[in-house]
């Protein structure tokens, strides 16, 4: 039989298209082995992957001899032919067990009917050997070639690039989760305040708290609050930055709001209600910042009910900028709705955003929240927000996020203008 190589080749070539179809990694693989198993017209195609002196079956391909072998089944290597083919004992293609007699030595050719066998080692970048890509018939083939053994190698090499980059994406989720590991343990978070003004006073009445991280080379804070998530330690972060967010509380004066921001993920969990114990919650705002579908309101709002009732108050973020943000105000009914960026910059210069804000100052007043608009820059996005009714901004215009003393400098400011205010009348 003279079998084509080439994945280009008319052959081969629906083979390999087949490959490449949707899927996770071992999907892939396990149609590579499909694919080639299939074409070598064998019994039994997998990918093994060495763990010690064990040859763990990762992907197989198998169809009807699951009870004789599957995926997670593990066999020492002293038992199989890989040790014996990477050293040189046994060669990787056997068309004919019975002409080799190590192999017809071994208690497993004649235990799992091995009649013909081909195998390929995995090879990773780094030189080490990740385990094996073999296919086993259970009759002998004189037929197969080294054509066969190169078709083989063909899609070992599929097999070999998904797993490398499996490996290389599970090391850079190690990588992460070490980060974020550090930044906690090492306290390499601080915490700024960007100042919320009252537009009737033009006083700044409460702070939103917004971490920021000193490793180097300095990265947004969306990229570490991802990156958490990304590992599973997404609520052990966001709850690192709300403790020392909160830690500052006891330095603003009273009744100075202090704001700080959770997913939905953090505020179901465990510590949560805990991190808000024995503070006075009548000066503390939780916003949501959960961007996608919330799967349990009902949990939500079991958690916030207790700490509403205390004092504390809830927010959401992005109204305006999409479809999840207006779930969460229809669900949990918030204290406050903060208006996106998105909404707020140019509000002077296009009349539907200045037709959607006007409308949801409209639902806020309606069912008892308020407007906080985020992102003013501009002195006319401010105009244009006051005259329809929107009493609580923030932005650039009025304050960039800043230090502790810088924050608690304005407060003190504030209460001296007050105080000139009063001593004039």
């Amino acid at each position: 039989m003279n079998r084509i190589l080439s994945g280009n080749d008319p052959e081969l070539s629906p083979l390999f298209a087949a490959v490449k179809r949707e899927g996770d990694a071992s999907d892939r693989i396990r149609r590579a082995l499909q694919a080639v198993r299939s074409h070598l017209g064998l019994q039994v195609a997998y990918v093994s992957k060495f763990e010690g002196d064990q040859s763990v079956f990762r992907v197989v391909d198998a169809p009807g001899l699951e009870h004789l072998i599957k995926p997670g089944d593990r066999r020492a290597l002293d038992e199989i032919y890989c040790r014996h083919i990477l050293e040189g004992r046994l060669p990787q293609l056997i068309p004919d067990t019975s002409a080799e007699p190590l192999a017809m030595a071994m208690p497993i050719t004649a235990a799992c009917h091995v009649g013909s066998h081909l195998s390929v080692p995995i090879e990773l970048p780094n030189g080490e050997t990740y385990g094996m890509f073999c296919c086993i018939g259970f009759q002998p083939d004189r037929s197969l070639n080294e054509r066969d053994l190169a078709t083989m190698k063909a899609f070992a090499e599929i097999a070999t690039f998904e797993i490398g980059c499996e490996l290389e994406a599970q090391r850079e989720l190690r990588d992460k989760q070490s980060r974020v590991s550090h930044v906690i343990e090492r306290d390499q978070m601080s915490i700024v305040y960007q100042p919320i003004w009252d537009t009737n006073i033009m006083q700044p009445v409460g702070f939103e708290c917004l971490a920021r991280f000193s490793p180097q080379p300095l990265r947004s804070p969306d990229k570490w609050f991802a990156d958490a998530a990304e590992v599973g330690m997404g609520v052990e972060l966001e709850l690192h930055a709300i403790r020392k967010a909160l830690q500052a509380l006891d330095s603003f004066p009273a009744p100075m709001d202090l704001g700080v921001n959770a997913s939905a993920a953090t505020i179901l969990s465990k510590d949560f209600a805990t991190v808000f114990a024995d503070l006075p919650l009548d000066r503390l705002i939780v916003e949501i910042t959960e961007h996608s579908t919330v799967g349990n309101y009902d949990a939500i709002i079991d958690v916030l009910r207790p700490l509403r009732e205390r004092g504390l108050r809830l927010a959401v973020d992005d109204a305006g900028a999409g479809y999840s943000s207006l779930r969460h105000i229809l669900n949990m009914e918030p204290d406050f709705i903060k208006l996106d960026i998105g909404l707020t910059q140019n509000i002077d210069l296009d009349p539907a955003r200045k037709a959607l804000a006007r409308a949801l100052v409209g639902f806020a007043r309606d069912t008892g929240s308020r407007i906080v608009a985020e992102g003013v820059e501009r002195q006319s996005e401010l105009d244009a927000l006051r005259a329809i009714g929107v009493k609580k901004v923030q932005g650039y215009l009025l304050g960039r996020p800043m230090p502790l003393q810088e924050a608690l400098a304005l407060c003190t400011s504030r209460r001296r203008r007050k105080t000139a205010v009063r001593l004039t009348a």
